[in-house]
């Protein structure tokens, strides 16, 4: 796929980024509906360390954006663009978190858990044979095992999912590096320094039945004197733009902040 994406016309002052890591296109139908009213770039993340992701997306947005501009991050992209605003701090003009993952480890303990107690017993037994498939070296296509597990993950972590068609790059070695990585700085505490760090605007979008607890986002970002703030969407999973309760609710908002940010 060509990197970025772009939707609508130049300039583009918002750039949203996708999940995983290693789920390139994940987010398209969010940049699609931006593109409708303003410039939106959907950039790629494909490199392999979370200091190449963080580099790619800094050429990236030079090259083509507008900046400083608005950051829209979704699950991992929302880590990856919180770490961005904290090292680049003039290229950012407001970041909107939806759906991030926990950024502090005694918070992220649960969400398998969670998970696990919403599956069917069909589920339960799919979900530890792809797991055990992804761990297996004699697994011959970790990107289409990731892509099955990544379809079963969104069932569960739907509130009432619309009918949807996703199309997305899945790339295990992607997600296994870069994740590992990740893992390893939220378990360092690091996600939690560098949400005090950010020095621009911080909204953060949350669905009240993500399995990713709200309080892990919403804690980092409170007792700062910085404008931050926490929405939650109620009979909303992990994907808002997917629910049939919420998906209104999430664009209404999502527009509202990028009048604001732009």
């Amino acid at each position: 796929m060509e990197n970025p994406r772009t939707h609508g016309e130049a300039p583009f002052g918002v750039a949203v980024l996708h999940g995983g890591p290693g789920a390139a296109g994940e987010v398209a139908p969010v940049a699609t509906e931006l593109g409708r009213t303003r410039g939106t770039l959907e950039p790629f993340q494909t490199k392999l360390t979370v200091d190449g992701q963080i580099e790619e997306l800094g050429s990236i947005l030079t090259e083509r954006a507008n900046l400083p501009i608005v950051l829209v991050g979704y699950s991992w992209g929302a880590m990856l663009a919180l770490v961005f605003a904290a090292r680049n701090p003039t290229a950012v003009k407001k970041l909107i978190l939806v759906s991030s993952g926990a950024l502090e480890e005694k918070s992220a303990v649960g969400i398998t858990r969670t998970r696990l107690s919403r599956m069917t017993d069909e589920q339960r037994a799919e979900f530890r044979t792809l797991s055990r498939d992804l761990q297996d070296p004699a697994c011959r296509d970790r990107n289409a095992v990731l892509g099955r597990l990544g379809a079963l993950l969104v069932e569960v972590d739907s509130f009432d999912p619309l009918p949807h068609d996703d199309e997305i790059d899945y790339r295990y070695d992607i997600f296994e590096s870069v994740w590992t990585e990740a893992a390893g700085l939220r378990a360092a505490g690091k996600f939690m320094e560098m949400a005090r760090d950010i020095r621009c605007p911080v909204v953060a979008i949350h669905g009240d039945y993500d399995p990713h607890p709200a309080e892990s986002i919403e804690g980092p970002l409170s007792g700062s004197a910085t404008d931050r703030r926490f929405i939650i969407l109620p009979q909303c999973g992990h994907k808002p733009w997917i629910e049939r309760r919420a998906k209104q609710m999430f664009y209404d908002v999502l527009l509202e902040e990028l009048g604001q940010g732009l």
